[in-house]
């Protein structure tokens, strides 16, 4: 074994030092690397860059090579790169068999992909799963959808083991499927019927010492928990908000998530809606009607939740309830069975937090970002705020998830702007990096070097 480890650590790609999957090992943003820059950007600390095409999906990173996926037309896209160089080593397209419509903000390349070292599993919406080699070459796909969604589907595949786990999340027919990583078959589907909206998380692993692993779930009203084995449903939690984006994230014995809404309903009641807009006093509002105001116009599939062509009283009345349950953070106790739903809460902190970005747990401090640049750490053992404040030179939208390494934070929003923070309670702003270029992946790290990928390009950033 230590032979191994030897080998593994002259070459450069001890699986310790990956980043295989979103947000890294287990989804948690955290790496034990060191070393890592204060300072980058296209004239400092650069040591590749690499042009890629466009798509949402973050990078990985695994043994000497880095994936990402990405989509040009009706082109699917997989790319792998070499991780010292940035060379692109070999890039694999599929026409994809259909195109959904979802909102403008999302796009056909938004799940990251996965990988175990050698090959590579990617989720397409409008394909499903795919598996490519390490030479590139096809190994399986298994088609998926299409799906009923407003946004789109946003979460990304999971590794565990030899079984590949994709939660598809949407406003019918929702599931969470394990295939296997060799042949690409289905070892177990688990239909979602709980589900009341469509969502956009990824799931995370749980390992109790002397217990089955589990998967857990953060879905639009609901934690579920699964046997990884079997899809067995081991215990869930309800009551919480709709649309979840952030991914949920594990604390000594915890399970942690963030969720989106108030205590009021936000925006206009339907009342005022049908008073300002409902021009054939049907009781109901359609697309056309709608027409005068750009983002209720937008928005309108939102709102339409079962896809009619109007909305009425009872869907304004779900969306109200669905935002207005119990939001926030929840912090869940992990190794019951059951509904835990009145038992398992260790803490709630019923604010307004991220939807978007995952919350991270870093040596014992919770932190979140969120739009205007605002940044919080908190206990993750008892929710209690340490600190609120703000990277005044990075303000705007934040759709990347924090991740950390090397007593730093780092916190890219959507303009481009790279806030790196001294990790505590009392964080502090070290450094705001300016990359020039929109960014709406999540940076990966691993072996001393931070990844960012920006809408035309993939950096590679470390001390020189």
């Amino acid at each position: 074994m230590r032979v191994v480890v030897a080998l593994l650590l002259m070459a450069g790609t001890s699986a310790a030092d990956d980043w295989p999957r979103f947000r890294g090992p287990n989804g948690s943003g955290v790496s034990d690397t060191s070393g890592l820059p204060v300072e980058f950007g296209p004239g400092k600390n650069l040591l590749w860059k690499t042009a890629v095409p466009f798509g949402h999906s973050s990078p990985i990173v695994a043994g000497d090579r880095i994936f990402l996926t990405a989509a040009e037309g009706e082109k699917l896209i997989t790319i792998c790169l070499d991780r010292s160089t940035g060379r692109v080593q070999w890039r694999r397209e599929v026409v994809r068999p259909r195109a959904a419509a979802i909102y403008k903000m999302n796009d056909p390349a938004s799940p990251s992909p996965v990988s175990d070292g050698k090959n590579v599993y990617a989720f397409f919406p409008d394909l499903g799963l795919i598996s490519f080699g390490p030479d590139g070459n096809e190994r399986w796909r298994l088609p998926l959808g299409p799906f009923k969604t407003f946004y789109g589907l946003a979460g990304s595949p999971v590794l565990a083991g030899d079984t590949v786990l994709m939660l598809c999340d949407t406003r019918t027919n929702a599931f969470l499927v394990a295939v296997d990583a060799a042949t690409g078959e289905v070892r177990w589907r688990v239909e979602r019927k709980e589900i009341r909206s469509e969502g956009y998380t990824s799931p995370v692993i749980y390992e109790a010492e002397g217990q089955p692993a589990q998967v857990l779930v953060l879905g639009a009203n609901r934690i579920d928990s699964y046997a990884l084995t079997t899809g067995e449903r081991i215990w869930w939690l309800g009551g919480l908000s709709f649309f979840p984006v952030g991914s949920p994230v594990l604390a000594k014995g915890m399970v942690i998530v963030s969720t989106f809404g108030a205590d009021d309903p936000m925006g206009p009641t339907f009342d005022q809606m049908l008073q300002k807009y409902d021009s054939n006093h049907d009781g109901r509002l359609t697309r056309e009607e709608l027409k005068s105001d750009a983002e209720m116009h937008d928005m309108f599939g939102a709102m339409d939740l079962n896809g009619d062509g109007f909305i009425d009283r009872s869907e304004m009345d779900e969306m109200a309830k669905g935002v207005t349950d119990n939001y926030g953070l929840t912090a869940v106790k992990l190794g019951g069975r059951g509904d835990l739903t009145n038992t398992a809460v260790a803490w709630r902190n019923k604010k307004n937090w991220p939807n978007i970005p995952s919350a991270l747990v870093y040596k014992d401090v919770l932190y979140l970002v969120k739009t205007g640049g605002i940044i919080a750490s908190l206990n993750p053992a008892t929710g209690e705020v340490y600190k609120v404040g703000r990277a005044k030179e990075a303000l705007d939208e934040y759709y990347s998830s924090p991740v950390a390494a090397d007593d730093k934070v780092f916190l890219a929003n959507e303009p481009g702007k790279v806030t790196v923070l001294k990790a505590g309670p009392q964080w502090e702003v070290l450094a705001v990096n300016d990359l020039g270029e929109e960014c709406y992946a999540t940076p990966a790290i691993a072996g001393g070097r931070i990844f960012i990928r920006t809408r035309n390009a993939l950096y590679s950033f470390g001390n020189k």
